[in-house]
């Protein structure tokens, strides 16, 4: 019973320290509609900005200043394709280095059909090497697991390829940041893939805040997650209390919630399991739902939850705190 108790308190600890350096991400209007963040994130907490297609670059910037100026590090996205000019590339690179003090950025290639500006594809926003003239110490590039809706599988690979030669020649600290997935094996075995294949670069799995399962598919849809959304809807009950969400019986049948537990908790077991296992990190996406997300967060982090057959559950106490 005391190994069994000493086993269980090991792997408590392992998921501790992953979900430790979590960061999290916002839109522009998600940060002015929540006004005042430190009432859900703890301060110094590492929050990523979206720059989503159509929007005016400008309000990430705004957004950006605000959390910085919030006592958060804040890390905005780049999407390639939405670049107007290598231009005003430099000019809000200036604006953000420079005045805002921001070192490390999201560089994705962007989800629109059409390339606006003079950039393709984040490799040539790189080549410019406008992130190391303007002091950029660290940046994130786009990682697809379960492949991505606009790049073909062998594309996204050579791209991983392209990175990775990028990396030898740059003071910067590159990582791979992916989409959200549902489970935990098709990220450790595309990590794995892309180790064999050459990859060096550390990488920060996706995983979903706390959502319905409705929001997580409509999402999903639009991420390129592929075969983990199985883990979604693989309960029959789950299904029919999805589909009744949106009729007169919605008012008595709860919605069920996404918990990733079960997922993290397999990922962690899954580094452990392989020494060169270069998965560091995940990066949570609210999905609307930032104040429970990141109070589910602060939960884990505090370890206030306890292991169960699959993944974990919050105490009590701590479930009050999210209900709230």
């Amino acid at each position: 019973m005391l190994l069994m108790a000493q086993i269980e308190n090991i792997e408590k600890q392992r998921l501790i320290n992953f979900m430790r350096h979590t960061s999290m991400e916002v839109t522009p209007k998600g940060v002015q509609q929540i006004g005042d963040l430190n009432a859900f994130l703890r301060p110094g907490s590492t929050v990523y900005v979206t720059a989503l297609p159509g929007s005016d670059f400008s309000d990430t910037i705004n957004a950006a200043r605000y959390l910085n100026a919030s006592g958060f590090k804040s890390v905005p996205h780049f999407p390639a394709r939405a670049i107007k000019s290598k231009k005003q590339l430099e000019e809000d690179l200036d604006i953000l280095s420079g005045e805002i003090g921001i070192k490390e950025g999201l560089l994705v290639g962007g989800g629109v059909d059409t390339v606006i500006g003079e950039f393709a594809s984040s490799i040539e926003v790189l080549r410019t090497e406008l992130f190391e003239k303007y002091g950029f110490k660290k940046l994130g590039l786009a990682g697809h697991p379960e492949g991505s809706p606009d790049v073909s599988l062998e594309d996204c690979l050579l791209a991983i390829d392209d990175k990775n030669a990028y990396a030898k020649n740059t003071d910067m600290d590159l990582y791979l940041a992916t989409q959200f997935v549902f489970e935990a094996r098709p990220v450790l075995d595309w990590e794995r893939a892309i180790r064999e294949r050459g990859n060096l670069l550390p990488i920060h799995v996706g995983i979903p805040g706390i959502a319905t399962i409705k929001t997580l598919l409509k999402h999903a849809e639009h991420c390129g997650v592929g075969p983990s959304v199985r883990f979604l809807t693989r309960n029959p009950a789950n299904v029919i209390r999805l589909a009744l969400a949106d009729t007169f019986f919605g008012r008595f049948v709860n919605a069920p919630s996404s918990n990733p537990s079960e997922l993290i908790r397999d990922l962690v077991k899954g580094i452990y399991s392989d020494s060169g296992c270069l998965i560091e990190s995940c990066h949570l996406y609210p999905l609307g739902g930032l104040a429970k997300s990141a109070s589910w967060l602060d939960s884990v982090r505090g370890g206030d939850f306890s292991l169960n057959q699959r993944g974990f559950d919050l105490y009590p106490s701590a479930r009050k705190k999210l209900q709230a």
